[in-house]
Formats: structure tokens, sequence, C-alpha cells
């Protein structure tokens, strides 16, 4: 096993553990049986097949396509090669997820990762199966694999991972640093640049009504920076009330995991989550 799979599962088992002592990571609210079967499947899948399966499938069709090409950035500078990481995965990926929100065929390929009403590092890899694999990051992180930037990729996944599975557990790692006073200078610069508990569960908060949601928003992943730039950005340094979508009606466990293939309910035809609220 790679030692950057080793280092983000020992960051993913180390918040689960604090999830179990504090929040009972087995037992969230309002959970259904499906959310469990949705969660384990999915991880699984985009774990031990998807994301491999992308990236060095990506790297292989560079190679065909361009074979003169392989470990032609190997030499790099590793602050230009972790630049390209930042543009070429992270923002396509911030994009990706914000025409997630806009564009019903794509949400219905997202919407499992907002059914669970709750918080969690559950969450983190809960997506539709098709969902990743449709992914412009992971396939062009594949290409700069293939042009010699792998470690670096390793690097910027393990730090990517660690910022990302915190911002969805429900042991908020940034409330209490926001109570210490003499921090505040220093939580408005992070907060502004990487995704924390407080800016991601207002993505993740039922009701538009609710200020501490912004379901239409808050959709970086490792740098909330780029909300910021494009003005999707909120910041309240507070927790919704409750998480979920309202005015959604329940996806099928076939439709959360295999959509379009199961589409028991109808194609999402209309805005959700505040939009549909206001």
């Amino acid at each position: 096993m790679p030692s950057y799979t080793i280092a983000i599962l020992a960051v993913y088992f180390g918040f689960a553990l604090l999830e179990l002592v504090r929040s009972n990571l087995f037992a969230k609210p309002e959970q259904t049986r499906n959310d469990a079967i949705v969660e384990a499947v999915s991880m699984i899948v985009l774990l031990a097949v998807t994301q491999p399966a992308v990236v060095f499938g990506s790297a292989a069709l560079a190679g065909a396509i361009a074979p003169q090409w392989a470990g032609a950035l190997a030499n790099l500078n590793v602050f230009a090669g972790i630049a390209l990481f930042l543009v070429f995965d992270d923002l396509t990926q911030y994009l990706w997820h914000r025409a997630s929100h806009s564009t019903p065929w794509l949400y219905n390929l997202h919407r499992a990762h907002h059914d669970g009403r709750y918080m969690s590092v559950r969450l983190v890899y809960r997506n539709n199966l098709f969902y990743y694999a449709m992914m412009p990051g992971l396939w062009l992180s594949g290409v700069l694999v293939y042009l010699g930037l792998g470690w670096i990729y390793a690097g910027c996944l393990v730090v990517k991972m660690t910022v990302i599975i915190g911002a969805h557990s429900d042991v908020a790692w940034d409330a209490p640093l926001y109570r210490i006073k003499w921090l505040s200078p220093v939580m408005w610069v992070v907060e502004r640049t990487i995704s924390t508990p407080a800016t991601h569960h207002a993505h993740h908060g039922r009701h538009a009504d609710d200020p501490a949601v912004h379901y239409k928003g808050n959709y970086g992943n490792l740098l909330f920076f780029w909300d910021v730039l494009f003005g999707t950005a909120r910041i309240t340094r507070s927790y919704p009330r409750s998480y979920g979508v309202e005015n959604l009606a329940p996806a099928s466990l076939g439709q959360q995991l295999m959509w379009p293939i199961f589409p028991e309910n109808k194609l999402i035809e209309h805005p959700v989550g505040e939009e549909a609220a206001a």
C-alpha cells in the first residue's frame, strides 16, 4: 500500500475515532439503513476501482496519444507542480461541484452526497458511482501523473483529503479556535483559504431560512479561495441547525448509487434547496 494512502487512511480513521467517541459514528441523527449501504458501497468502489482506474487510465491514454511527453515535467519546480494540481484538480473540482448544483442531470449524480441528514466523515466519499468517474479533475490529474508529477500528486492528495475529511466531520476542529480572540485574524485567513467545518457544513445545511446555510455556494474542496474568488462564499462561523435538502423527495437506494440505470424517481427538473425555497 502506498505511503500516501496510509496517511489518508490514518487521517480518515483518526476523525472517525473522534466521532465514535464524541458523536456516535454509527448512529447519526435521522440516519436510515440505506445511508450506511450507500456510504459503504460508494467508498469502496471509489477507492478500490474508480479513482485508480481513472488516474491510471488517463495516464495510459495520454501515453498512447503522446508517448514523447512521458515524464516531460519531472524536473518542474515543486511549487509550479503544486500550482498545476490546484488549477487542474482542485479548481476543476470546484467547477464540477458547482455545475452539479445547477444542472439537473448532474445533480442526480451528486444528490446522494446530500441525502444524508447529518455531517460525518461517512459522507466524504458518498456519491453516485458515476459521479467521480466523470469528474474532470481526476482525468486531468492522471495526465499530470503521466507527465512526471506523480510524487507531487501524492503529497497534494494527502493535504487535500485531510482538509476535506476535516470539513465533513461533525467534530468541528474550527469551533474552539473561533473562541480564541487573538486567533481571530489567523482564522480570518484560514477560512478564506481552505474549506473548514463551518463553511462546508453551510453547504450541507437543510433549511434556506437558517442563516448558517448556503446550499447554493461554498463548493470548495481543498481551497475555499475559489468560492471567495468567484463570489459563491458565505462565511458565518456558525453551523446549520440540521442537514440534508428541503423540498426534495427521498431517493431510493438504486437511484442514489446508480442513477440513471435505476431512475426510480423522475429526473430533477427544477431547482432544489435554497433556490426552491426562494
